[in-house]
C-alpha cells in the first residue's frame, strides 16, 4: 500500500493519468494539491502540472523508479490532448495572426469567355512536335466562328484559344477595362460603346422581354469592368434611421447610391452604373408578372421608363426638396415626398422640377369651407398636382402678352376645339417616394401574390378606397356611409376622400389639368410615374389604369385612357416608422419660398388661405377668361361648381370613368358635400 500523499519526482504522464482515472472511478476523495510529472527522457524542465491530491489505492508502476526515456506512445513530443492539462503560467501566448490584404487574382481568358458565352466546347485539333516538347492546337467555337490557340500544354492552348475569341469582340482598354462591343458584324474594334450585344443578351428573355440579370449588381459590375472603386462618402440620418451614401467610380465616371446599410447603398450605386453604362436594369418592371396585360401602343411595347431617366427624376426632386427646405428645417420632417418634373423632347439634362410637396393627412370635417378656402387633401402627390395647376395657369398668363407668349409651354390650337394645347415634346413625370395609398399599396411586398384572389365572396383587388379624415390608411368605399352631406359631417360623420390610387386613375382618363382649364386647353396626361419604394408592377398597373381598361368606353376625343410609364429608382426609400406630421409643404417653380400647410385645418400654419386652393384657382381662371386671346365667352357668371359642370366633354369623360368602376363592380365614386363648390368670384 502506498502512502496517502506523495510527490513523485520522476513519473511518466501515462502512469499519473492512469492513476487519476482509477481514483475518479472509485469515487475516492481527493483534494487539490500541486504535483507534477516531468518528462525524464530528455532531462527537460517539468511542464506538466495537475492541481489535485489523490488517494491512490494502487498504482500500476513504482513511481519512484518509473523508468522512461520515451513516453508510452514511443514519441518524445506531447499530443494536443496532453497539452491542455498544462498550467497557463508555462503556456506560451499564441501570436496573433496578421491578416495580409488579399490581392484579387485576375481571371484567365477561359473564365472570362465562359461568363460571356455559356456551354462552350474546346476541341483538340492536333498535337505536333517531339514527345518531350509537344505543341497542342485547341479550338473553340463562338457564335458560329472557330478560334484556335496553341501551347506547350493543353491548358495553355485552351487559354490562347479563349484569348483569340475574346479579342474578336472585346476591347481591352488600357490593358484592363473590358468593353463588350456591338455584334460581330461591327468591325470597329476601337469603339467605346458598351454591351449592346454580349452581356445585354443575358438580360433578354427568350420571348424578347427584358429580365433581371441573374447575378447581383456588384458582382456583375466587377465582371464587366476592372477599374471599379467604391467609396462611402457620407452618412446621413439619425442613429436609428441611418442612411449611407456610396459612390462608385468607373472610367472616371461617378455614380451614387444610398441605402439603410452600406451593402444596400453599394448595390444601388452598382445598379445606377449598370443602367447608365450598360443599359442593364434591375427594376421590377423588367420582368412583367404573368397576369399583367402589358400595354402595347404606338410609342413603346413596354411600360418601363428607362432606369437612368427614373433615377434622374428621383434625384432632381430630392435635391430640390433639400434646396427649398433650407432655412425652415423644422418642417423637413416628412413621410411622403412627391414632385413633378417637366422635360422637353425627353431631354433630362435640361429637365425642370415644377413642384415639390410633402404630406399624408386630410382636412378635418369641422374645418370644411363654403368658399373654397381650404385644402381638403394634403397628401403629397395630390398637392404636387395642384402645384402643377398653378404652373399651368402661370404659363397661360404668358399668352396674355405677345411679348412673353413665346416663353409659354402652350401654343395656339388652330385646328381643334380647344384654344390652346401643349407644345409638342413636353412631358410631365410624377415622383412619389412610395406607392400611392389605396389599391396600389394593398399588397405584401415579400409575397409572390400574383393571380386572381382566391377568396370566393369578394374582390380584394381594384376596389375604390377612401382616406379617413385626420388619419392614415384607406378603407373600401363599400364600407363607407355612401353619400356625404354637409350637416352629417358637422354632426360627427367622418369626412372621406378618395384614395391617391383612385385619383391617379382618374387623371389617366380626364387629365391632370382639372375641369376649369379643360375649357381652355387640351387634356394633359402624365408621361411617367416613378416610385421610391413599394413598386409592384401588377398592383401598380392595375391601380392606375388596368382595372378599367376593358370597361372604359365612349370617351369624347381627345380624352383617352392614358397608360403612364412606371419605374422604381435604384436607391429605394427606406420604410419610415416615424409618426407622420400634421403639416405638409408645397413649392412651385417661380415661388420665392415654400408654403407650410396645416393638414388638419387646410390652411397655412399662419391661418392664411393657401395659394393652391379652389378659391385661388377660380380667381386665376376668371382673369384668363377676360385677358386670354382666343376665348369666346369672356365673363364667368356662375359659381365654381356650375362653371365646372359647364365643361361638357370633361364631365362626360368623368361620368364614363365612374360608370366603368361600377361595371367592374369596384364601387361608386364618393363625392364631397356639394355645398363646398357653391361659391362665386369676388366682385
Amino acid at each position: 500500500m502506498y502512502p496517502v500523499s506523495y510527490k513523485p519526482e520522476r513519473a511518466c504522464y501515462k502512469s499519473c493519468h492512469h492513476a487519476m482515472r482509477i481514483a475518479s472511478r472509485s469515487s475516492i476523495f481527493y483534494q487539490r494539491q500541486h504535483f507534477y510529472a516531468a518528462s525524464s527522457f530528455a532531462g527537460k524542465r517539468p511542464k506538466f502540472f495537475v492541481k489535485r491530491r489523490v488517494i491512490f489505492p494502487s498504482l500500476p508502476c513504482n513511481p519512484v523508479s518509473a523508468p522512461s526515456e520515451i513516453n508510452m506512445n514511443g514519441y518524445n513530443r506531447k499530443s494536443p490532448q496532453k497539452r491542455r492539462y498544462e498550467m497557463t503560467k508555462y503556456a506560451v501566448t499564441p501570436k496573433k495572426k496578421i491578416c495580409k490584404e488579399r490581392i484579387p487574382q485576375p481571371k484567365n481568358t477561359v473564365a472570362m469567355l465562359n461568363e460571356l458565352r455559356h456551354g462552350l466546347i474546346y476541341k483538340l485539333e492536333s498535337q505536333t512536335g517531339p514527345v518531350h516538347a509537344p505543341l497542342f492546337t485547341i479550338s473553340v467555337e463562338v457564335d458560329g466562328q472557330k478560334y484556335l490557340g496553341q501551347g506547350r500544354s493543353k491548358k495553355v492552348a485552351r487559354i490562347e484559344a479563349a484569348a483569340t475569341a475574346l479579342r474578336s469582340f472585346i476591347q481591352f482598354k488600357d490593358g484592363a477595362v473590358l468593353s463588350p462591343l456591338k455584334p460581330s458584324g461591327n468591325l470597329d474594334f476601337t469603339s467605346d460603346e458598351h454591351l449592346e450585344n454580349d452581356v445585354s443578351k443575358s438580360a433578354i428573355a427568350v420571348d424578347g422581354q427584358k429580365k433581371v440579370p441573374d447575378k447581383g449588381p456588384v458582382m456583375l459590375l466587377y465582371e464587366l469592368f476592372n477599374d471599379v472603386n467604391f467609396d462611402c462618402i457620407n452618412i446621413d440620418g439619425a442613429q436609428n434611421n441611418c442612411r449611407f451614401k456610396m459612390t462608385v467610380t468607373i472610367n472616371e465616371k461617378k455614380f451614387d447610391g444610398t441605402g439603410p446599410s452600406k451593402k444596400l447603398a453599394k448595390n444601388a450605386a452598382a445598379k445606377a452604373a449598370l443602367a447608365s453604362l450598360c443599359n442593364i436594369s434591375y427594376s421590377p418592371m423588367v420582368v412583367p408578372q404573368k397576369n399583367v396585360p402589358l400595354p402595347i401602343d404606338d410609342k413603346s411595347s413596354s411600360m418601363e421608363l428607362p432606369q437612368i431617366h427614373a433615377d434622374t427624376i428621383g434625384r432632381l426632386v430630392l435635391e430640390k426638396f433639400m434646396e427649398v427646405i433650407k432655412g425652415q428645417e423644422a418642417y423637413s420632417r416628412r413621410k411622403v415626398l412627391a414632385g413633378i418634373v417637366m422635360t422637353e423632347n425627353m431631354n433630362f439634362c435640361e429637365a425642370k422640377v415644377i413642384s415639390v410637396s410633402t404630406g399624408t393627412k386630410c382636412v378635418s370635417g369641422e374645418h370644411m369651407s363654403v368658399n373654397g378656402a381650404v385644402l381638403n387633401d394634403s397628401h403629397a402627390e395630390i398637392v404636387s398636382r395642384r402645384c402643377l395647376l398653378k404652373f399651368l395657369y402661370a404659363q397661360l398668363d404668358l399668352q396674355c402678352n405677345q411679348a412673353t407668349a413665346y416663353q409659354s409651354i402652350f401654343v395656339r390650337n388652330t385646328d381643334g376645339q380647344y384654344p390652346y394645347k401643349l407644345k409638342s415634346g413636353v412631358h410631365f413625370h410624377l415622383y412619389i417616394n412610395t406607392a400611392p395609398c389605396g389599391d396600389a399599396r394593398i399588397f405584401s411586398p415579400h409575397e409572390n401574390d400574383t393571380g386572381v384572389d382566391k377568396h370566393p365572396n369578394r374582390k380584394a383587388r381594384g376596389q375604390l378606397r377612401t382616406k379617413i379624415e385626420s388619419g392614415e390608411g384607406t378603407i373600401p368605399v363599400k364600407s363607407s356611409d355612401g353619400i356625404q352631406t354637409w350637416d352629417g359631417v358637422l354632426q360627427g360623420q367622418r369626412l372621406l376622400t378618395m384614395s391617391c390610387s383612385d385619383k391617379i386613375a382618374r387623371w389617366n382618363i380626364v387629365g391632370i389639368q382639372g375641369s376649369l382649364l379643360s375649357s381652355i386647353i387640351e387634356p394633359v396626361y402624365l408621361h411617367s410615374i416613378v416610385l421610391g419604394s413599394l413598386l409592384h408592377p401588377e398592383h401598380m398597373y392595375r391601380a392606375v389604369c388596368g382595372r378599367i381598361e376593358k370597361s372604359i368606353q365612349g370617351l369624347p376625343p381627345p380624352y383617352h385612357l392614358n397608360k403612364p410609364r412606371l419605374a422604381l429608382v435604384t436607391s429605394a426609400e427606406p420604410r419610415n416608422q416615424a409618426k407622420a406630421p400634421n403639416f405638409g409643404i408645397n413649392w412651385t417653380i417661380g415661388d420665392t419660398e415654400l408654403e407650410v400647410v396645416n393638414s388638419l385645418t387646410g390652411r397655412t400654419i399662419g391661418g392664411q388661405v393657401s395659394r393652391i386652393t379652389k378659391q385661388a384657382f377660380f380667381v386665376k381662371y376668371g382673369f384668363l377668361m377676360v385677358n386670354l386671346p382666343g376665348i369666346l365667352v369672356r365673363k364667368v357668371t356662375t359659381d365654381y361648381g356650375q362653371t365646372k359642370a359647364n365643361v361638357k366633354d370633361y364631365q362626360t369623360a368623368k361620368l364614363e370613368l365612374f360608370s366603368a368602376f361600377k361595371r367592374e363592380d369596384l364601387g361608386s365614386w364618393l363625392k364631397k358635400p356639394i355645398e363646398q363648390d357653391e361659391f362665386g368670384l369676388a366682385e
